[in-house]
């Protein structure tokens, strides 16, 4: 009884800091109308710049905590209300896509500051002073003084939200911005002040976790998911809930370190639990429509037959290119330009075209490749399709709490679901179910070798990186041709409105589930690729933050564009591999490159993204006959020159991106150049042969002007 009361003393504690954290991201959630999926971030670089105060320069502890309480978590909170201004008025997938690029660029940003290779502890508060004893209980005063501070601040928040003009502002904001405004009262303050506190409190938070568990800056960020399951128990509303949600999540985890039987099986389970409380909360709460669940939708552009031919046969050429001009590490490092392609073309069928927001496909490639190591050791091609068919079917499995979830919640669910994943299903040893033996990464590594095609074994890696660059080709073609088909056009309309969808006689399960499985089997077809280039991979490539930047590249590029595979490849297997090694000391600023891009053009999620402007520009250049000419002729000279030896690979980059950069520009001057003079209308068919179009030109003038 005594260690079953010792470990309620450890959870409460820890519930406690859950509590403080959760009502942080509950008030900037009611009052701002932004889920903040940077919250936890938040809260960790208060923890590192704390460590930074006591440890790194000295300072006493409690100055410490007022420079990071009283200056950094207000500035801090500044700093959000400014990024995050702009979402107030956008959907919710506009607001995920901004919180998840502050996520993953304050985690890079903390590893660029603090070597992640350094050990860094922080002592607790009152470490010095004696225990208390209640009864055979021992609590440290760090304990106590996390609930004390829980209480504290949920009487403080319930008095400011509901006893106080500025709560009242807070809360009336986000319902009806422009009648606040209206009533004299100023609803960019009220946003401001919610904030800074909500920040304060993920602030508050990290400081006093942080001496509990090490300092990491994704462990620390990843914490939030505790929170995040001590929210959805208050459903995003409720404090008292959420301080509810929160002693169940810390109970369940101190007892789950008491009484968890020891064996190599369930570890795991352990870390993995407030991932699994999320989603059975997600689930089994209820939790009416998110604020803010009209969008600005844009149009999702439909492929033309030819064109998208066309950019498959360019995709190959690219693959063909690389095989014939890198080396063999070279071609490891960069060949994977391709499978990265595939995965970031799983978004489009997805996101794209049906709206739905996943950041597990990082993880369901994991899968992907485990089944196929598993299924084709021997590089057997029918493990490649079984690989899809198991990567679709946890899809399709993924698709039924879909059906209950939209929004941040399927958000928050997909992020659950890759946790689980990272920190239990893919650490466990090989077991069986049912007589069948089943293995997954086995606690290492699994080993890829390419297949057997036409009975000829891809063994080396330029026959990998032409074959990946074929499958991108394809499946980029397949999923072109699927926006013309009347599925395409079904999830256009499941996107554009699931409840017209289902009253027009849509099965709202079936297209859900059919999506998702399309997407699962390319996301896994992606992940098998990946292996085979790198002959070997381990779980903590397919992590959830591993997924993140991937994320945000297709968005930059266009989710319902289906040239954001090819270009979230090129972008991610591309410089970012390429600007360390030719600049080291750029390495850090090139990783955060992503998340700053996801905040810049999260206005075109779901819409065309940065591809729009480059197929406009490329369009004009393949239309100009003299500018196409010169560029297919420049690129066979400048490849024939590599494979010659006559020019190195510095050289031949260096031609193509200039080509890549100047052409488009000629173009567009020759295409903007004034043509031969116009005839006056009395001479039509005089000074040159009458036509069609003049006959049109005539009768509209004629028209306007009557």
């Amino acid at each position: 009884m005594e260690q079953f009361i010792a470990f309620g003393v450890v959870g409460l504690s820890t519930a406690a800091i859950y509590a403080v954290i959760g009502s942080g991201l509950v008030l900037t959630f009611t009052t701002t109308g932004v889920f903040n999926f940077a919250h936890g971030a938040a809260g960790m670089m208060s923890a590192f710049v704390y460590w930074q105060l006591t440890v790194g320069w000295g300072l006493p502890a409690a100055l410490a905590v007022v420079v990071v309480l009283g200056v950094f978590a207000p500035l801090f909170g500044l700093a959000f209300a400014q990024a995050l201004a702009p979402a107030q008025g956008l959907g919710d997938a506009e607001k995920l896509v901004m919180t998840v690029a502050l996520l993953s660029g304050l985690m890079l940003v903390a590893r660029w500051i603090w070597n992640p290779d350094v050990a860094r502890t922080l002592p607790r508060f009152f470490a010095e002073q004696r225990p208390l004893h209640v009864g055979a209980v021992t609590v440290t005063w760090h304990q106590a003084l996390t609930m004390v501070v829980a209480v504290a601040v949920a009487v403080g928040l319930r008095i400011l939200l509901y006893r106080t003009r500025t709560g009242a502002e807070m809360r009336a904001t986000v319902d009806d911005r422009a009648l606040v405004g209206l009533t004299g009262a100023d609803p960019r303050r009220a946003n401001r002040v919610a904030w800074i506190l909500g920040i304060e409190l993920a602030a508050v938070g990290g400081i006093l976790i942080a001496p509990m568990v090490a300092l990491d800056a994704a462990q620390l960020s990843l914490l939030i998911v505790s929170a995040y399951s001590a929210a959805i128990f208050g459903r995003l509303r409720s404090l008292p809930m959420t301080f509810l949600g929160a002693i169940v999540v810390g109970c369940l985890e101190s007892y789950l370190t008491g009484y968890l039987p020891q064996n190599a099986y369930l570890p795991g389970l352990r870390l993995a639990a407030p991932a699994l409380l999320l989603l059975v909360a997600l689930l089994l709460f209820p939790h009416g429509r998110l604020r803010g669940r009209d969008r600005r939708l844009s149009p999702v552009h439909l492929p033309t037959v030819r064109g998208s031919a066309l950019f498959a046969g360019v995709v190959v050429l690219v693959g063909v290119l690389l095989a014939t001009l890198l080396s063999e590490s070279d071609l490891i490092t960069y060949g994977s330009i391709f499978a990265f392609g595939v995965i970031g073309l799983s978004f489009v069928p997805l996101a794209g075209y049906a709206g739905q927001i996943s950041l597990c496909q990082l993880s369901i490639a994991g899968i992907g490749a485990v089944a196929y190591a598993h299924l084709g050791a021997e590089g057997q091609w029918w493990a490649l399709p079984a690989a899809m068919v198991i990567a679709g079917t946890v899809g399709a499995l993924i698709a039924l709490p879909a059906l209950r979830l939209s929004g941040v919640y399927l958000a928050l669910g997909t992020a659950a679901f890759a946790v689980v994943l990272d920190r239990w299903i893919f650490t466990l040893p090989s077991f069986s179910v049912l007589g069948v033996e089943i293995a997954l990464f086995d606690q290492g590594s699994v080993n890829l070798v390419g297949p057997a095609l036409f009975g000829t074994q891809l063994t080396s890696t330029a026959q990998i990186t032409v074959f990946a660059a074929i499958a991108l080709a394809v499946c980029g073609f397949a999923v072109a041709m699927l926006r013309r088909a009347p599925f395409g056009r079904r999830m256009i309309a499941l996107r554009d409105s699931e409840a017209a969808y289902a009253t027009l006689g849509g099965n709202l399960l079936a297209g859900k589930m059919l999506v998702f499985s399309l997407s699962a089997a390319i996301a896994g077809l992606g992940g098998a690729l990946y292996g085979m280039q790198l002959r070997s991979v381990s779980a903590e490539q397919f992590g959830f933050v591993a997924g993140l930047p991937i994320f945000l590249i297709v968005v930059i590029a266009g989710l319902g564009v289906v040239g954001s595979g090819l270009f979230t490849g090129a972008a991610y297997a591309g410089p970012l591999h390429a600007i360390p090694v030719l600049f080291p000391a750029l390495t850090n600023l090139v990783h955060v490159l992503p998340a700053l891009g996801g905040i810049a053009f999260s206005g075109g999620f779901l819409g065309q993204g940065a591809l729009a402007h480059l197929r406009a520009e490329w369009a004009a250049v393949l239309r100009d006959r003299l500018v196409r000419g010169v560029l297919v002729g420049g690129l066979a000279l400048l490849w024939l020159s590599r494979l010659a030896d006559v020019i190195n690979g510095y050289v031949f980059t260096a031609g193509a991106l200039t080509a890549a950069v100047v052409l488009p520009r000629w173009a567009g001057r020759r295409a903007r150049a004034p043509r031969a003079a116009r005839v006056p209308v009395e001479w039509l068919g005089l000074q040159r042969p009458w036509s069609t179009a003049d006959k049109e030109m005539l009768d509209r003038g004629i028209a306007t002007r009557s």
